[in-house]
């Protein structure tokens, strides 16, 4: 349903119902009313359609009488066009088919839209069980608030609604309904295996045995346990989670924590999986952390120089994104990218806040060949230790063997000592551009989603 609740008007309405039900024709009336209420909202009429109008024809209530029946002028009716000639027959004709369209013949028909109906009112029920923090009870006014429960657990059998036998609803699933996935294996680590027919309860692991193995492997990544080990076990622990369709704070931290380790792993095909999952994520309104994560994806943006998709996320960020230090280190970087500030941006690669460094570690290679392309049409010659300063390499050995990399390792003086070896900018600015042309032309991402 688009909205927070159920209509008042209509909670009046089954309240009336209910209380002027009794024992002799309880099965009846709950079957007649789940009828209307279910055409309602079949038709999307139950915000429109005046309720205090509308009276159950087949029940006898306490009053000792039949209610007459009162049209629905907001519920929609199949009326087959028919070949009339006198009123009579219209008459006749239009009752037939208003009695057709209430037959309780087509079973699976009814059954989809009774699940239709029960879903939605399970949704509305998490919602407002949220809400609230009282797993128990639905918040709504004090006539209506157990109504729609009643309708659902009636004595009497019905396709519309749950069994009793049905386990109770997880508030971990925003979408929970009857054919929820619920773990029974008590494990605590379990290899990943790819899903190739329905997932079993005896091979998944329920919530409370998550949250244990979520501890467990934080403990064992301390330890330095084989990322591989871990990435295994954080997979397996994603499918659990994903079959069983809980998605919550805990879901959220499971993903940054694994996204977190593949980075300090660089494995970036399990990084983007995870960092396209936590969009969603947070797109739900799911608490976590955001800022870290929007900067993550700022510098992931450009690192595959989308600048169409890049432009786009950064004027949706909010006020508050904006202002997080890690989201502003991404702007900037951003910013100094875009306007050639190379020895800004190398500044900022030295200083990046959180793992952003592990990031940046993607693509800083291809922009130091871009600042020395424009460094040595800028100078006749340079220093090794002038190009460990403004590129941003941690040692001198790291810059030669960057040069060595890239077949530009040439020296006008090979025998000198490294700080006071120079480069001849005239040799190495054609040999940088064929290397960048060679190396950095295409951006492979791996693992993009």
């Amino acid at each position: 349903m688009s909205s927070d609740s159920w209509p008042p008007q209509l909670k009046e309405w089954v309240a009336k119902c209910l209380g002027q039900m009794n024992d002799a024709n309880r099965n009846e009336a709950q079957a007649e009313l789940r009828q209307v209420i279910a055409d309602a909202f079949t038709a999307k009429t139950l915000w429109t359609t005046d309720w205090s109008g509308v009276q159950l024809q087949r029940c006898r209530f306490s009053s000792s009488r039949y209610l007459l029946p009162k049209p629905l002028p907001t519920l929609k009716r199949k009326i087959n066009e028919l070949q009339a000639t006198s009123k009579k027959a219209k008459k006749a004709a239009m009752q037939k088919n208003a009695t057709a369209s209430l037959d309780l013949g087509d079973q699976a028909a009814l059954n989809r839209r009774a699940e239709r109906f029960q879903r939605e009112h399970e949704i509305e029920r998490q919602k407002n069980m949220r809400t609230n923090g009282n797993q128990s009870t639905l918040k709504a006014n004090s006539q209506g608030a157990h109504l729609l429960d009643r309708i659902w657990r009636a004595d009497s059998p019905s396709t519309f609604g749950p069994n009793l036998d049905d386990p109770e609803a997880d508030p971990n699933v925003p979408n929970w309904d009857r054919h929820t996935i619920v773990g029974t294996n008590q494990e605590l680590f379990k290899d990943y295996l790819r899903l190739t027919s329905e997932p079993r309860p005896e091979l998944i692991r329920p919530y409370p045995v998550l949250q244990q193995t979520l501890i467990e492997l934080k403990k064992r990544w301390r330890e330095r346990t084989a990322y591989d080990w871990i990435c295994n076990q954080f997979k397996s622990l994603r499918q659990d989670l994903t079959v069983q369709r809980i998605k919550n704070e805990f879901t959220v931290q499971v993903y940054e924590h694994h996204a977190r380790m593949a980075l300090e792993s660089s494995d970036m095909v399990e990084y983007n999986q995870c960092q396209a999952t936590l969009k969603s994520l947070y797109e739900l309104g799911i608490p976590g952390q955001v800022e870290e994560f929007t900067a993550y994806r700022i510098l992931m943006l450009l690192h595959g120089r989308n600048k169409s998709e890049l432009n786009l996320y950064v004027g949706q960020l909010t006020p508050r994104q904006k202002m997080d230090p890690a989201v502003q280190h991404a702007l900037r970087v951003q910013r100094a990218v875009s306007m050639g500030n190379y020895h800004a941006l190398f500044e900022m690669f030295l200083s990046a806040p959180n793992m952003a460094a592990y990031i940046m570690d993607q693509f800083i290679d291809r922009e130091r060949a871009k600042a020395l392309m424009v460094m040595t049409k800028a100078y006749r010659t340079l220093t090794l230790a002038f190009i460990q300063n403004e590129l941003g390499f941690n040692t001198l050995s790291d810059t030669q063997s960057y040069l060595h990399t890239h077949r530009v390792a040439v020296f006008t003086d090979p025998n000198s000592p490294d700080r006071e070896k120079i480069i001849d900018c005239k040799v190495v600015a054609p040999l940088i551009a064929q290397a960048y042309e060679e190396k950095y032309r295409k951006v492979a991402i791996r693992g993009a989603v």
